[in-house]
């Protein structure tokens, strides 16, 4: 059954050299800014500012790097539109919450007492393993179960810890094979079915470029996986996701409009 709720959407604005599909084209400080500016007057609700890559094999980047990267960007944009700060380091999240930043992308799903102590959302990413290594042999005894199960334990530390605006997210891509991500998509109603607001991010990842591979099995490259991310996004908007995370901010709008519209003509 399809459930339309009234879906936010966050836009990426990865501020980093080495990003899977824009690493490098928004490290510029400017350019950043304009890419910012860009996704508010497409209608984003939230920008989500990351300036160390979470890519499958990425490297940790400096603590002080990160705080460069970051800070003067959403210092600029958050007086213009809410901005989140994707980052798993407690000194580079309060520094951004004292910059502005009012939500915290947490994919180690750790920083609920920086949340908590700062009086900020969190989001808690699923991820197995870390990002140096965790698509090297991803195992689950029960990939649905699992998530949810981790998800519910670490929403209620924040719950316990005094967090009042709480995210869960199955974390697409991080330690899961295809059809680990296939499964989590197909069940989004068992996250949803936890009470708390599920944040989803599909968007351009290499499962989609595996299921769309040619007859030769190359994988769709990132160009080529647009529609896919789209559709991927209405799926999670049309099972009950609250808010999808994407890089084609103007086109998921739309068709975010097109869910709440849908939402509206519900009896």
């Amino acid at each position: 059954m399809l459930v339309f709720v009234e879906p936010l959407v966050m836009g990426i604005l990865n501020v980093t050299p080495d990003s899977f599909s824009d690493g490098g084209k928004f490290f510029d400080y400017d350019k950043a800014i304009a890419r910012g500016l860009e996704m508010i007057e497409q209608g984003a609700d939230i920008v989500d500012v990351g300036g160390e890559s979470s890519r499958p094999g990425a490297a940790r980047v400096p603590e002080e790097e990160e705080l460069r990267r970051v800070l003067p960007v959403v210092r600029e944009l958050s007086p213009l539109v809410r901005v989140s700060i994707d980052t798993v380091k407690p000194a580079v999240a309060e520094a951004a919450i004292e910059a502005g930043a009012t939500l915290l992308n947490d994919i180690s799903a750790s920083l609920e007492k920086v949340a908590a102590a700062n009086g900020v959302g969190w989001v808690a990413v699923h991820m197995q393993g870390e990002p140096a290594t965790m698509q090297r042999n991803p195992h689950y005894e029960d990939v649905v179960r699992d998530v949810r199960t981790f998800l519910e334990e670490r929403a209620e530390a924040g719950e316990r810890a005094g967090v009042r605006e709480i995210w869960v997210d199955p974390g697409i891509g991080f330690g899961k094979t295809v059809a680990h991500n296939l499964n989590l998509l197909a069940h989004l109603d068992a996250l949803v079915d936890t009470g708390f607001p599920v944040l989803v991010g599909t968007s351009r990842k290499s499962f989609l470029g595996a299921v769309l591979a040619d007859s030769s099995g190359n994988p769709a490259p990132i160009p080529e996986r647009f529609e896919a991310s789209l559709a991927t996004a209405v799926w999670a908007m049309a099972t009950g996701a609250s808010m999808v995370r994407v890089h084609d901010v103007k086109a998921t709008v739309q068709a975010a409009i097109l869910c709440k519209s849908m939402a509206g003509a519900q009896v």
